[in-house]
């Protein structure tokens, strides 16, 4: 079934260009360094552009789009620029992501309407690994008194509030409302207003017990202790060690 981004998409010229979004040319060397095979997906990627340079930076990358035909042009781009990379066409309003399976997650201008968006979110939260990060580029409602791209309906709209809700508790190392020029092909061309975000997701807590003895009392205690903490020793009553396991 076509829908009005097939349509978009249904010409010889990529809209949005080739080039990657500027945000995550910046900053995906750094986000990716700690990975030997990071593995990524980029939601709403379209014709293909960021996944396509993220995979020129040795990444697995999955492209997630409702667009066949943007994603048939994202494959025809991969291949032109000797890389690989995976499809998937599907409404991400409604998509299953894979729990805890991603290093990272892009989603470069992705423009839903509110319901679909915060259902994306907690699938995104539920599929990033712990300590994955997720960055964010899109249009906030200051564009709508421009005329360089993006939706004309408020609800499709992102702002650092919204963010920061539904991404609570996780390390956040941008979170920026700007106005910042952009050219991407023709349907982003000129100043337009902008939320940035990155976050990651916390990492994986070790958990771990203590048991102590008071030999005054013939009792144990069994108590909860963070990683950091010292759960090796000898229980007194026991007379045997105790281990982290």
């Amino acid at each position: 079934m076509t829908n009005s981004w097939d349509e978009r998409y249904n010409t010889d010229n990529y809209v949005y260009g080739t080039a990657p979004n500027d945000f995550l040319l910046q900053h995906a060397p750094d986000l990716l360094a700690a990975y030997e095979h990071p593995h990524v997906l980029c939601v709403a990627d379209g014709e293909g552009r960021n996944s396509v340079y993220l995979a020129e930076l040795g990444v697995e990358v999955c492209a997630m789009d409702i667009s066949q035909v943007g994603l048939d042009k994202a494959q025809q781009l991969a291949a032109q620029r000797g890389v690989s990379i995976q499809t998937e066409c599907v409404d991400l309003t409604q998509a299953q992501l894979p729990i805890a399976h991603y290093d990272g997650i892009v989603a470069i201008f992705c423009h839903l309407p509110s319901a679909g968006r915060a259902h994306l979110y907690e699938e995104i939260a539920a599929s990033l690994k712990p300590g994955g990060f997720f960055l964010l580029e899109a249009y906030t409602s200051a564009q709508l008194q421009r005329d360089t791209g993006g939706p004309s309906d408020v609800d499709l709209m992102v702002s650092q509030a919204e963010l920061v809700r539904a991404f609570k508790g996780y390390e956040v190392e941008i979170n920026q409302e700007l106005e910042r020029e952009i050219h991407e092909g023709d349907r982003h061309n000129g100043t337009g207003a902008v939320c940035q975000f990155i976050a990651r997701k916390p990492a994986a807590r070790e958990q771990r017990y203590q048991f102590t003895a008071n030999r005054g009392k013939a009792s144990h205690k069994l108590r909860y202790v963070e990683s950091s903490a010292d759960a090796s020793g000898d229980c007194t009553l026991c007379k045997g060690p105790l281990t982290d396991d």
